[in-house]
């Protein structure tokens, strides 16, 4: 009963949060808390929001918590585009650009074989701690053309991201 409680006060701070953000004006791409069934009757979380790059393509942008069994979980950030048109460079970092214009470095995870072309999955485990926890970012995926994409992650995305790494196990 107490886990059920604590679940649906989570869920109420999602909404208020949302609802918050929203009245404030923020940017059109909202996050979304999601839910999925690691194996039967385990429950994992991860946000999910669909971002335009600057040249109009859409993007799914995915963070998520990988190996639960292990005492650190390892934060992974997947970026998935459009098959066909955008292809992600293999071995290259994605870099992550603050608002205050530091630049941190997230190595890829796929550095030896990717699912597709057009994927790139990047570890954000020690990357993520040193992130403003308010502020928009914009993500420099690595082209296989040798000009990053650009992603523009609004200050509502990073939040929810904080509030998945603190909050929800």
């Amino acid at each position: 009963m107490y886990q059920l409680l604590q679940y649906l006060w989570r869920c109420a701070l999602v909404v208020l949060l949302a609802l918050t953000l929203y009245g404030w004006g923020a940017k059109s791409a909202q996050a979304l808390l999601r839910q999925h069934h690691d194996s039967p009757g385990v429950l994992r979380y991860h946000s999910q929001v669909s971002i335009k790059d600057e040249k109009g393509y859409a993007w799914q942008v995915l963070l998520f918590k990988q190996n639960y069994n292990n005492p650190i979980k390892e934060l992974r950030l997947r970026l998935v585009g459009f098959p066909g048109v955008v292809e992600v460079a293999h071995p290259q970092p994605l870099e992550i650009e603050t608002a205050g214009g530091k630049l941190l470095l997230a190595s890829d995870a796929y550095a030896l074989v990717a699912p597709a072309p057009n994927v790139g999955e990047y570890e954000l485990t020690n990357v993520l701690p040193k992130l403003p926890a308010t502020d928009a970012l914009k993500l420099h995926i690595p082209a296989k053309n040798g000009q990053p994409l650009v992603l523009n992650i609004p200050n509502s995305v990073v939040i929810e991201w904080q509030w998945l790494v603190t909050e929800i196990d």
